[in-house]
Protein backbone atom coordinates (compact mmCIF):
# COMPACT_ATOMS: atom_id res chain seq x y z
CA UNK A 1 0.00 0.00 0.00
CA UNK A 2 1.09 3.35 -0.73
CA UNK A 3 1.62 6.39 1.70
CA UNK A 4 -0.05 9.39 0.49
CA UNK A 5 2.75 12.31 0.07
CA UNK A 6 1.62 15.47 2.27
CA UNK A 7 2.70 18.61 0.86
CA UNK A 8 2.83 21.77 3.17
CA UNK A 9 0.47 25.20 2.94
CA UNK A 10 3.54 27.18 1.63
CA UNK A 11 4.06 24.44 -1.66
CA UNK A 12 0.20 24.65 -2.74
CA UNK A 13 0.20 28.42 -2.33
CA UNK A 14 3.84 28.36 -4.49
CA UNK A 15 2.22 26.02 -7.02
CA UNK A 16 -1.27 27.65 -7.52
CA UNK A 17 0.69 31.34 -7.66
CA UNK A 18 3.02 29.40 -10.88
CA UNK A 19 -0.50 28.10 -12.36
CA UNK A 20 -1.61 31.48 -12.49
CA UNK A 21 1.64 32.89 -14.56
CA UNK A 22 0.33 34.17 -18.29
CA UNK A 23 1.31 30.90 -20.31
CA UNK A 24 1.54 28.34 -17.94
CA UNK A 25 -0.49 25.35 -18.02
CA UNK A 26 -1.92 23.25 -14.74
CA UNK A 27 -0.48 20.46 -16.76
CA UNK A 28 2.84 22.16 -16.81
CA UNK A 29 2.83 22.75 -13.25
CA UNK A 30 1.91 19.46 -12.29
CA UNK A 31 4.59 17.86 -14.28
CA UNK A 32 7.18 20.16 -12.57
CA UNK A 33 5.91 19.26 -8.75
CA UNK A 34 5.54 15.69 -9.55
CA UNK A 35 1.71 15.90 -8.89
CA UNK A 36 -1.36 15.46 -10.82
CA UNK A 37 -3.42 18.26 -12.87
CA UNK A 38 -6.41 17.17 -10.85
CA UNK A 39 -4.83 17.56 -7.25
CA UNK A 40 -3.52 21.34 -8.88
CA UNK A 41 -7.05 21.54 -9.94
CA UNK A 42 -8.35 20.44 -6.40
CA UNK A 43 -5.78 22.72 -4.17
CA UNK A 44 -7.46 26.33 -6.57
CA UNK A 45 -10.80 24.82 -5.72
CA UNK A 46 -10.55 24.73 -1.83
CA UNK A 47 -8.69 28.38 -2.23
CA UNK A 48 -11.77 29.93 -4.04
CA UNK A 49 -13.84 28.51 -1.63
CA UNK A 50 -12.24 28.85 1.64
CA UNK A 51 -9.25 31.31 1.03
CA UNK A 52 -6.64 31.52 3.46
CA UNK A 53 -7.62 28.84 5.29
CA UNK A 54 -7.90 26.44 2.64
CA UNK A 55 -4.93 24.52 3.95
CA UNK A 56 -4.97 23.90 7.70
CA UNK A 57 -2.21 21.85 7.78
CA UNK A 58 -1.03 19.32 10.77
CA UNK A 59 -0.50 22.20 13.25
CA UNK A 60 -1.25 22.70 17.20
CA UNK A 61 -5.19 22.86 16.63
CA UNK A 62 -5.24 19.19 15.70
CA UNK A 63 -2.95 18.30 18.81
CA UNK A 64 -5.85 21.23 20.83
CA UNK A 65 -8.73 19.00 19.85
CA UNK A 66 -7.25 15.80 20.83
CA UNK A 67 -6.45 17.35 24.60
CA UNK A 68 -9.59 18.59 24.25
CA UNK A 69 -11.00 15.23 23.42
CA UNK A 70 -8.94 12.96 26.31
CA UNK A 71 -9.70 15.53 28.93
CA UNK A 72 -13.71 14.95 27.77
CA UNK A 73 -13.09 11.61 27.90
CA UNK A 74 -12.13 11.38 31.40
CA UNK A 75 -14.77 13.42 32.71
CA UNK A 76 -17.44 11.15 31.16
CA UNK A 77 -15.38 7.88 32.42
CA UNK A 78 -15.56 9.76 36.23
CA UNK A 79 -19.84 10.17 35.17
CA UNK A 80 -19.81 7.07 34.57
CA UNK A 81 -18.18 5.13 36.98
CA UNK A 82 -20.25 7.46 39.49
CA UNK A 83 -23.00 6.15 38.06
CA UNK A 84 -22.36 2.66 38.08
CA UNK A 85 -21.68 3.02 42.06
CA UNK A 86 -24.66 5.05 42.37
CA UNK A 87 -26.71 2.22 40.40
CA UNK A 88 -24.72 -0.35 42.82
CA UNK A 89 -25.92 1.30 45.88
CA UNK A 90 -29.79 1.88 45.44
CA UNK A 91 -29.78 -1.62 44.01
CA UNK A 92 -28.35 -3.01 47.25
CA UNK A 93 -30.79 -1.02 49.19
CA UNK A 94 -34.48 -1.34 47.26
CA UNK A 95 -33.59 -5.15 48.58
Amino acid sequence: MRKRKRYNEEFKLQALRRADEPGVTDLLVAEELGISSRQLRRWRDLYKTDGKDAFPGQGNSRDEEIVRLKRELGQVKKERDFLAEAARFFAKESK
